[in-house]
């Protein structure tokens, strides 16, 4: 039996599942933090709600299809958005939710992306501009929390397609026309053009890449100002950017792009569109290329204990300590043997309870990062050890 990984679907384990964990765990602590309650939802859906009613879009083109044994026609989840027009069906305005889990996209995998990856989504169902540099500022929030240089772009798609509409384009284009401006953040202008050449559109590549000053003409730039005005309120900085249009058709406003400032590229998105005719906005954090860039350490855990031929005081050791919310592995075995499985496992301290060290109530304690050995007295009914004549003493 081949047991090698799909294409797309990884193993993450050890310090690597720790950052992550710590990194969803940053993600939903911030979450909560700012007032959103959670959500849960099916990772498999009817095939019609998953496509809803943009089957264009790239990311519904690119959604896992299934059938059950009633011959259903079903569908992976490919992102969270589309599952709030059922969930925040006749919920008091505004809905704040926010969902962590795994979505699914049959697409071309790089760095950073995967066809099973995590989101994490925050959505006020019934936004104003308020909510939305709200969304902003815990964002930013975020981005420092996991230590990531990062910078905020704006647009606005009511902006996009006033330009668009201005410059003769026909409505049936406008959508494809947009999707092809939006790739000037990875394409040159030159090929850009070569793409808009057959909506006779080429000309648009010049229009939004002009300074901000330019926009300010238009009547949806007003838009633009608002956003900017409460965002300063919340004190956030955010970056216009005229070209960003985000590759989902149901964005009717505000859109958003967090990039990473040292390796220049997306890793997070949002916007505002409508769920069932309310207007709202969210935004996404992938795990993925967060966990590439985040310079966040993962926590490692804490204590071994050593029984040395001691297992009943060292269990009953070991027990204390998780009492104090202290992470613990026990080890039954040669201290050569504990302290290379404490090696390997990265476990920051390793306590050895030995016959002498029973007797003695001293118990050693070995910090595997600084290679130095010092004393533990302890007192179990205490917060920590105590402090016998000029002994080094482990405070636990």
């Amino acid at each position: 039996m081949k047991t090698d990984l799909v294409k797309g679907f990884n193993d993450y384990l050890g310090e690597d599942a720790r950052k992550r964990q710590k990194i969803t765990n940053i993600i939903r602590n911030n979450f909560e933090l700012y007032g959103f309650e959670p959500a849960e939802t099916p990772i498999v859906e009817t095939l019609e709600f998953v496509k809803g009613e943009n089957p264009k879009d790239d990311a519904v083109r690119d959604v896992f299809q299934l059938e059950d044994r009633g011959k259903r026609k079903l569908a992976l989840r490919y992102e969270f958005t589309f599952q709030l027009k059922r969930i925040a069906n006749n919920k008091k305005l505004p809905y704040k939710r926010y969902q962590i889990g795994y979505n699914f996209r049959d697409e071309p995998i790089r760095q950073g992306r995967t066809r099973q990856f995590i989101q994490c989504d925050v959505d006020v169902v019934g936004s104003t501009k308020k909510e939305e540099a709200e969304i902003l500022s815990l964002t930013k929030k975020i981005m420092n929390d996991l230590k990531i240089n990062s910078v905020i772009y704006i647009n606005n798609r009511k902006l996009m397609n006033e330009i668009v509409k201005k410059e003769g384009i026909k409505e049936t284009d406008s959508i494809d026309v947009i999707r092809e401006i939006d790739k000037l953040d990875k394409l040159s202008k030159e090929e850009v053009k070569a793409n808009l050449k057959k909506y006779k559109a080429e000309k648009l590549v010049d229009i939004f890449t002009k300074p901000e000053e330019f926009f300010k003409k238009f009547e949806f730039y007003k838009e633009i100002e608002e956003l900017k005005k409460y965002a300063k309120s919340f004190g956030v900085e955010v970056e216009f950017r005229p070209y960003l249009a985000r590759g989902f058709s149901y964005y009717i406003g505000s859109v958003f792009e967090v990039w990473s400032k040292d390796i220049n590229v997306a890793i997070t998105g949002g916007g505002t569109y409508l769920i069932n005719n309310n207007e709202s906005t969210g935004i996404s954090f992938g795990i993925e290329p967060i966990f590439l860039i985040s310079k966040i350490e993962p926590d490692n855990i804490e204590y071994l204990v050593v029984s040395l031929d001691e297992d009943k005081k060292a269990i009953e050791l070991s027990q204390k300590l998780r009492e104090k919310n202290k992470s613990v592995v026990m080890f039954y075995g040669k201290p050569s043997k504990a302290l290379d499985y404490a090696n390997s496992y990265k476990i920051n301290k390793v306590i050895f309870v030995g016959a002498d060290e029973v007797k003695s109530g001293k118990f050693k304690v070995k910090d595997m990062a600084s290679g130095r050995t010092s004393l533990f007295h302890p007192d179990l009914s205490s917060a920590g050890g105590r402090r016998t004549g000029k002994e080094s003493v482990l405070k636990i």
